[in-house]
């Protein structure tokens, strides 16, 4: 399968194979013009499809670490939640990126030496999705989700291709890149995965800064489904070892939720309306588990399955 060529691009993304690992289940190599190489993706789909009817497609991105932990064989979502299980009855390709370490999902003004080329706004936006259709069933709509790096990542998206994305649910994530201490907080993560954030878009908050700030771009979502989690950096504790994380992770969520609140009064003065669950907990996959299972109604609405 081959995508139609987009503007710009020397060659038309491709998938270069698909293996059924279960008949809900397809593991995907896709060629990336823009990225040079081939990304892993993996695509759930509905155990029951509603026979002749395209579905919709909800793309989901990692955090930063963004597959380490399973050797790039899988997202950390189908590793550490039960999307698997939870979507399978419901009538929507769910999309899986796999990799993309300390790349907030954007186009790079230039290649890393350790991060290497970033180019993922281009294949989310106009590589992957018309191969996601074409090859799935897919109806054209599209909404997205992500948590942490890929929270910010996800809204980012959402606000520079707001024709794209019908809808978003964002976790713990960085929402506001305006204010010094979150461009902070955004470069020194990229830096502890060995990137240089200067080689995303340049070395202080500038215009290309501006342009990917969700904050500051909010009003592109105005009357679209948006659905905002985040944690009070105090564990949970009737969750018991799913309410744990790592010693960072009450100071990662604080910082999330700094964030959160100087974007909600952002969202407000620009007149969009986002559902925001402000809970307890901490920067880790059992609270993002609960996220996903309540963000549902938000995105069953963006999706309008």
């Amino acid at each position: 399968m081959t995508a139609p060529m987009a503007d710009g691009l020397a060659a038309p993304a491709r998938i270069d194979t698909l293996v059924m690992v279960t008949p809900q289940r397809a593991k995907l190599t896709v060629y990336s013009p823009m990225m040079r190489r081939t990304v892993r993706v993996d695509v759930l789909l509905p155990a029951r499809p509603r026979a002749a009817t395209p579905r919709p497609a909800l793309y989901m991105l990692d955090g930063i670490d963004a597959g380490i932990y399973s050797g790039y064989s899988q997202s950390g979502w189908t590793q550490y939640t039960d999307v698997v299980e939870f979507m399978a009855d419901k009538n929507v390709n769910v999309v899986l990126p796999i990799g993309g370490t300390g790349s907030y999902y954007t186009d790079w003004k230039q290649d890393d030496p350790a991060l290497g080329r970033n180019k993922w706004e281009t294949f989310l936006t106009r590589e992957l999705p018309p191969l996601i259709d074409s090859t799935f069933e897919g109806n054209g709509r599209n909404a997205i989700e992500g948590l942490s790096m890929g929270a910010t990542g996800a809204l980012m998206l959402a606000v520079r291709n707001p024709d794209l994305y019908s809808g978003a649910a964002l976790f713990s994530g960085c929402l506001d890149l305006g204010d010094q201490a979150a461009q902070n907080a955004t470069t020194a993560s990229v830096m502890t995965r060995g990137g240089n954030p200067a080689n995303m878009w340049g070395p202080a908050y500038n215009e290309a800064w501006l342009a990917h700030d969700p904050g500051a771009n909010i009003g592109a979502l105005r009357g679209k489904p948006l659905y905002v989690a985040v944690g009070s950096g105090v564990p949970d504790w009737s969750m018991g070892v799913a309410g744990l994380a790592s010693p960072v992770g009450g100071a990662l969520e604080a910082a999330a939720l700094a964030c959160t609140r100087t974007f909600e009064t952002k969202a407000e003065a620009a007149g969009v309306d986002i559902t925001f669950d402000y809970r307890e907990g901490l920067h880790s996959w059992g609270y993002w588990n609960g996220d996903l299972h309540r963000s549902w109604p938000t995105i069953q609405q963006a999706l309008g399955v």
